[in-house]
């Protein structure tokens, strides 16, 4: 397997497919970089370089204790860029992956990065605050920490319904096995990791490192997103970042990777081919 070491030892797994422009891919809670499969392969037919990283405690990449932060996380992903000697690379984030994005250029600036696409992301702030109105509540982070520790299992096979909206009857209804996918893929992270998670993808504020974004900027969003709610996220986003695209899937659950794979993956080419 591919691995790199970061600079506190981590073993981080990554997968580089096809050759041409480079865009790496950040995944989402509590998933790995197989979550990007359907993009990677059409966006790589197509002439550019495809790299996806499991985050540290996720997938394959080693479990450590520590370091289940956006810090490190941010860090993590400078250091896959520099040992793969990556520049002009555009970085693709969904949802806690958007985070770990906004979090890098606000730690390592825009030097090698050409564009940005946050999918579904959970920045600016998914907690409700006095300043940030439109977030949730605590309570529903207590419900995801209390599911994880009592049957995570169970959990994510219940949250792959909301995920990806079939609990709404959506046309865009994804299949039993994409349900199974979700739940085979966030079992193989460490239940610490994962949990350390919750506390940093819904209490850390990215609002400052969305304002240092410089590079043109796609956001892509469902407007019934019931894990990242469009109101507090994207909506918002959308007005911290300067030169940005907001794109609204109507409908659109949290998982538009494989809920509306065509329509990401046009999107996605023709952001990159702009």
């Amino acid at each position: 397997m591919n691995m790199i070491a970061t600079k506190d030892g981590t073993q981080l797994y990554y997968k580089d497919w096809g050759t041409g422009p480079a865009v790496v891919f950040s995944h989402g809670w509590p998933l790995c970089a197989d979550a990007w499969d359907s993009q990677m392969k059409f966006i790589a037919d197509q002439g550019y370089r495809c790299i996806a990283y499991d985050r540290r405690g996720h997938g394959r990449s080693s479990q450590p204790w520590q370091g289940n932060d956006y810090d490190t996380f941010a860090d993590d992903l400078a250091d896959l860029v520099i040992c793969l000697a990556l520049s002009d690379v555009t970085l693709v984030g969904h949802s806690m992956g958007g985070g770990e994005i906004a979090r890098y250029v606000g730690r390592h600036g825009t030097s090698k990065v050409s564009k940005i696409v946050l999918v579904s992301s959970v920045t600016p702030l998914m907690l409700k605050t006095e300043n940030n109105p439109l977030g949730l509540p605590v309570s529903v982070f207590d419900e995801i920490r209390a599911g994880v520790i009592k049957d995570r299992s169970q959990f994510y096979q219940d949250l792959s319904v909301k995920f990806y909206g079939n609990n709404h009857h959506l046309i865009n209804k994804v299949s039993q096995g994409v349900l199974d996918a979700f739940w085979l893929r966030g079992m193989a992270g460490g239940l610490k990791n994962q949990f350390d998670c919750i506390q940093a993808f819904s209490e850390t504020d990215f609002t400052e490192d969305l304002k240092k974004i410089d590079v043109p900027t796609l956001i892509i969003h469902g407007d019934d997103d019931q894990i990242v709610p469009i109101e507090a996220s994207a909506l918002s986003a959308a007005k911290l970042i300067k030169n940005t695209k907001l794109s609204v899937y109507k409908g659109g659950s949290h998982g538009l990777a494989d809920a509306n794979t065509d329509q990401l993956n046009a999107d996605l080419l023709d952001f990159l081919n702009t």
